[in-house]
């Protein structure tokens, strides 16, 4: 690994817990922040690029979900998993204060608090995924148990389908 990339706080959170992990750069295009670009600089298939997603639900407060990153949250299996009646995405000019992160750089590791994580039931079926790394430019590549387990995230049901 290069020795130039910069660690992030999600790095030196699975290095304290000594959990196998790359960092992998890209390309940031500032007019496009989707996780379909990101798979397309990473060369892999979108189902392996997740994508963190921070919510306000009305019972819980934050919480977070991580989903593929074509995909869409569904909002009422996400108020239904997470103890909610009902749950919005928050306000883009909350996410900073939140969670430490910027929108395009928002990982589910290292959040400035231990939200509730749910993650989609696909990412298990995988040998690895990606999820960001904590800033614009910057992904973690790692196996999904190891994520799960790290994050205590459950895996729920939690995309809108068509």
């Amino acid at each position: 690994m290069a020795e130039k990339i910069q660690k992030t706080n999600a790095a030196r959170l699975l290095d304290s817990k000594k959990i196998k992990y790359e960092l992998i750069p890209y390309v940031v295009d500032e007019s496009d922040l989707s996780a379909i670009h990101v798979a397309a600089q990473l060369e892999e298939p979108i189902e392996l690029v997740f994508k963190t997603l921070v919510l306000r639900g009305d019972k819980t407060g934050i919480f977070v979900c991580v989903i593929p990153g074509a995909e869409e949250v569904d909002l009422k299996k996400a108020a239904k998993v997470s103890g909610n009646k009902s749950c919005a995405m928050i306000a883009m000019k909350e996410l900073l204060g939140l969670t430490g992160y910027i929108r395009g750089g928002c990982s589910p590791l290292g959040m400035k608090k231990n939200f509730p994580t749910y993650i989609h039931t696909t990412a298990p079926d995988y040998d690895y995924i990606y999820v960001s790394a904590g800033m614009r430019g910057l992904q973690i590549k790692m196996t999904p148990q190891e994520l799960i387990s790290c994050c205590s995230m459950t895996v729920a049901d939690l995309i809108a389908v068509e």
